[in-house]
């Protein structure tokens, strides 16, 4: 069993970062609206959550209607929406790093595991392979019988 991933760990953070540059500010917001919506509403509470919805999604519409109901120029809301938007791309690399640990421990348990258990394994199977054989089949026709048996109805 080879291990899930044989890149190194680091490189995920790195190519999520690249994933987000790749998009241009009007994509990578389209895509994250609905997760951004929360962050916006606690920043703008007198706008109605069906008044930022009809924006669709689409950013200049979104700093459009949000300057008009708070007074302030579309250069000011565009800088904090800009806020919203790194404080979430700071929050999911920081989620990224944080997985990365479990990632690496995961990969060295199953690359233990296949040392350990596989032998442990393939040594009964390689003494009788008749009887694994065997038992495959029976465990088969078990299962078979199993889920078909509700079907004869």
């Amino acid at each position: 069993m080879e291990s899930v991933n044989s890149s190194p760990n680091s490189s995920n953070s790195v190519e999520a970062e690249e994933a987000i540059a790749e998009k241009s500010p009007e994509q990578w917001f389209n895509e994250q609206f609905d997760n951004l919506l929360p962050k916006i509403q606690e920043r703008w509470p007198d706008l109605a959550k069906q008044t930022l919805e009809a924006t669709k999604g689409s950013l200049d519409d979104l700093i459009n209607v949000i300057s008009v109901h708070s007074g302030n120029n579309s250069f000011g809301v565009k800088e904090q929406l800009e806020e919203i938007f790194h404080s979430a791309t700071d929050t999911t690399r920081g989620l990224a790093e944080s997985l990365e640990p479990l990632e690496k421990q995961l990969e060295d348990l199953l690359d233990e595991l296949n040392t350990t258990l596989r032998p442990r394994i393939e040594k009964p199977v390689r003494r009788k392979p008749l009887l694994a054989i065997g038992i495959a089949a029976g465990i088969g026709v078990l299962f078979g019988i199993l889920l078909g048996g509700g079907r004869r109805n």
